[in-house]
C-alpha cells in the first residue's frame, strides 16, 4: 500500500507547505520536506519523488509518516539527545563581542583588537560580566566563530623589576644598519 500524504487540513496549511516548498531563503531541509509533501499532494509516489529530488525512499516515507501525524510542525528537526549548551546564546554573544571590543583589557591600540586577548583575560572577563565560562569552552567559542586571540609569550614579561624586553634585530639587509 503506497503511502502520501494526507490531505491538507485547511487552505493556510496547504498555502505554507507550497509557500515553503517554492522558497529559496528557507532553511534547506525544510525546503526538501516541503516539495515532498507538495509532490505527494500531486500524485507521485514515494518512488518517483525520491527519484526527483534525489533522496532515499525511505526518507520521503519518512517524512509523509512524520507530515501525516503532526502537520507542518511535523517537518522540523525534533530535539536531539545529550546536554545542553551551558551558555545560551545571550551568553555567547556577550563573549564573541567581548572579542571584538575596540580596547580590551590589555588597551591595544592596533585593529586587530581580537589577536590581543589571550584566553585566560577573556575567561576573567567573562567572570566579572557574570559569565560563568571556563578557558576550554572560551576556545571552543572562538573556534566556531572563527574568531583569533592571542597566545601568551612567556619571554615578553617577567616579575623581574630589571626585564628588558626583547627588541627587534634589524637584518643586513634592513636600511639603516651599517656594513663593516
Amino acid at each position: 500500500m503506497p503511502l502520501h500524504a494526507r490531505p491538507a487540513t485547511d487552505p493556510a496549511e496547504e498555502r505554507t507547505v507550497r509557500t515553503l516548498a517554492a522558497s529559496r531563503h528557507a532553511p534547506a531541509d525544510w525546503i526538501l520536506r516541503a516539495r515532498i509533501i507538495a509532490r505527494s499532494w500531486d500524485g507521485e509516489r514515494a518512488g518517483q519523488i525520491a527519484a526527483g529530488l534525489g533522496c532515499h525512499p525511505k526518507t520521503v516515507r519518512q517524512w509523509l509518516h512524520r507530515f501525516n501525524v503532526h502537520g507542518v510542525d511535523g517537518l522540523g528537526d525534533r530535539p536531539r539527545s545529550g546536554r545542553p549548551r551551558r551558555l545560551g546564546e545571550t551568553e555567547r554573544g556577550q563573549l564573541i563581542n567581548l572579542v571584538r571590543q575596540a580596547d580590551g583589557i590589555l588597551g591595544a591600540v592596533d585593529e586587530q583588537q581580537s589577536a590581543q586577548w589571550t584566553l585566560d583575560a577573556l575567561v576573567q572577563a567573562a567572570h566579572e560580566l557574570g559569565i560563568a565560562v571556563e578557558r576550554s569552552q572560551v576556545r571552543r567559542i572562538l573556534l566556531a566563530e572563527g574568531a583569533r586571540w592571542r597566545h601568551p609569550r612567556s619571554w615578553t614579561s617577567s616579575p623581574d623589576p630589571e626585564f628588558v624586553p626583547k627588541e627587534r634585530r634589524s637584518s643586513p639587509s634592513t636600511p639603516g644598519r651599517q656594513r663593516e
